[in-house]
């Protein structure tokens, strides 16, 4: 736009140049007024200036001229072009022109381009969305397709699952050991299909002030079985620690924190469960979790390890419960030597 500006004001400049020149060839000097002839003379949509040798103006419309040593240059966003006609025809020595649009040019120009980008952003994200979603549909017909299956198992192992833990409670006479075989499976079962309906089901359910080192010791007491299949052993150290959430959600959290410990353990090993400063740790001494991999253990679906089992999805119930009732939750995992979770449960208000 400068560049521009410069050529069409220097053409204009040498135009009235040469209409000096040819007055000048024409008239003899003192047959006319000089102001007068500047005055009436006919020029372009720029302010003009005409100045003697000594840089006095003959006559001019521009106030004030800040050099003459340039052929163009711009001083408050305004353009100034100067003509010098040495041979001095009428007088005059310089030609000056002055340009005042140049800021408001330049802002139309700018408000232009960012109208433009912003455009573009609309057209783009626009674009992207449809684009993504058209993507993403078969991943997502995948989930929506997973999802339905398991509403419908954990909708049909309800009533087995019922029948199995009845039945066992009235058995007589049956081999201890097998007894337990049965009574573990039937609450490993149990287990997974309340994970699996809390996680389908997702309603609103009203909080409660609980003691949380009972509901630790009480579900310990419920997959003891689980614990004895594998010959594991639970060091509890628990201090009386009071908390407001929903004892179903409560539940969900521990058995899943358990029954995520009993999994990864190797047989004969140990559980290590201490809750101190309404601190939770569940600690134990099984397989590990790669440092890689810690950021998506909590994904769901996902499983550190296909040859343990699972849906994949309890790590991803306890990530969302921590978030809901604003429970903070640390891993802290070495491959080989076990894998501790840390929850923090906000203090109850007295």
């Amino acid at each position: 736009m400068k560049s521009a500006m410069k050529f069409e004001m220097m053409y204009q400049a040498r135009m009235l140049s040469s209409k000096i020149v040819m007055k000048a060839m024409k008239e003899k000097e003192g047959s006319y007024d000089i102001k007068k002839f500047l005055e009436t003379l006919k020029h372009c949509r720029f302010r003009v200036g005409y100045y003697d040798k000594d840089e006095f103006p003959l006559f001019t419309e521009i106030a004030d001229v800040g050099r003459f040593d340039t052929n163009f240059f711009v001083d408050n966003m305004k353009c100034y072009t100067v003509t010098e006609d040495k041979s001095e025809h009428l007088g005059v020595r310089y030609i000056v022109l002055k340009e005042s649009d140049l800021a408001n040019s330049l802002h139309a120009l700018r408000i232009k381009i960012i109208g433009y980008l912003v455009l573009s952003f609309i057209v783009m994200g626009i674009v992207g969305y449809f684009l993504g979603r058209l993507f993403l549909k078969p991943v997502r017909e995948q989930i929506e397709s997973l999802d339905k299956f398991i509403s419908d198992t954990t909708h049909e192992l309800n009533t087995p699952i019922s029948a199995i833990l009845m039945t066992i409670q009235s058995l007589r006479g049956v081999e201890s050991k097998k007894m337990k075989r049965l009574e573990a499976s039937a609450k490993r079962l149990s287990t997974m299909y309340g994970s699996l309906t809390y996680r389908l089901e997702g309603g609103v359910e009203p909080s409660e002030n609980l003691c949380l080192a009972t509901i630790v010791e009480e579900r310990i007491e419920f997959i003891k079985e689980l614990l004895d299949s594998k010959r594991l052993k639970v060091d509890l150290d628990l201090e009386p620690t009071k908390i407001t959430m929903p004892k179903r959600s409560v539940y969900r959290l521990i058995d899943n924190l358990i029954s995520n410990a009993i999994k990864y353990s190797d047989v004969g090993g140990s559980i290590h469960i201490s809750l101190k400063n309404n601190i939770l740790k569940v600690k134990d001494r099984g397989i590990g979790i790669d440092e890689k991999m810690q950021e998506d253990i909590f994904r769901r679906y996902y499983r550190a390890n296909d040859e343990r089992g699972g849906f994949g999805i309890g790590l991803n119930i306890v990530l969302s419960i921590c978030k809901k009732y604003k429970i903070k939750l640390g891993l802290e995992s070495k491959k080989g030597e076990g894998s501790t979770f840390i929850l923090a449960f906000p203090k109850v208000k007295k």
